[in-house]
């Protein structure tokens, strides 16, 4: 890292300071527990990962140093639902992200949608990538592009689905202008998230299967060696 964008050591020592006001946050929270998903100490815990998070980047920018802890994920979970009962509106939030690898794909099935217009139809403005996109986004439904992103020229990446719960219906064009704006975590119903994370968590508890202390390995099997240098 280039000194100009460097922390300083007063930023590391106030990151330290706010580790350890965290802590003690954290476990004021524990103490007063109220139960097993108090939100208090949920609160405190996600506050206390931050701070913690924070304080590592900074210590290796500036020293070239890590500290000897594991830092969780925060909102790996979500909290206790603390929404009415039954709902009377829901809102479901859905995010797809994907990667454009193949322009020309995409520039191709753009024209070709526009090309299906009736004659008279506006100036064409498939020809940029950005143009393209509004045009296959505004012709598919997001279910579609997602079955048939390939044929886009697009390649997935991580995707989630929220439902949240709501007192009552939304009134027409209310939350139009931010329509993504925080969602209270305590009013999701429940959520559903796919991550190439999770397939290559999978296939290294596969391997670690296959090569338990217990396998059956031929002795004329070869195994690639291991980089000394890792």
């Amino acid at each position: 890292m280039s000194d100009a964008v460097q922390p300083t050591a007063t930023e590391v020592r106030a990151a330290a300071e706010a580790v350890k006001t965290a802590l003690d946050r954290h476990l004021a929270a524990v103490e007063r527990r109220t139960g097993e998903d108090d939100p208090a100490v949920y609160e405190a815990f996600n506050e206390l990962a931050a701070a913690a998070e924070e304080y590592d980047e900074l210590l290796y920018d500036r020293y070239d140093e890590v500290t000897p802890f594991e830092i969780p994920e925060v909102e790996e979970e979500l909290p206790p639902y603390t929404g009415p009962e039954e709902p009377n509106a829901l809102s479901v939030l859905i995010r797809r992200d994907y990667t454009v690898v193949e322009p020309q794909r995409l520039l191709t099935q753009a024209e070709r949608v526009e090309a299906a217009e009736e004659e008279g139809a506006p100036e064409p403005s498939s020809g940029t990538v950005h143009g393209a996109l509004g045009v296959l986004f505004g012709e598919f439904e997001p279910d579609e592009i997602a079955s048939r992103h390939k044929e886009f020229g697009l390649e997935e990446g991580d995707s989630t689905l929220w439902v949240t719960a709501a007192d009552e219906p939304a009134e027409p064009g209310e939350w139009l202008e931010a329509p993504f704006e925080p969602v209270d975590p305590h009013r999701v119903v429940c959520r559903f998230d796919m991550s190439a994370v999770f397939d290559e968590e999978s296939e290294d508890d596969d391997v670690e299967e296959d090569l338990g202390p217990d396998s059956d390995l031929d002795d004329d099997e070869d195994l690639e060696p291991l980089d000394s240098d890792r």
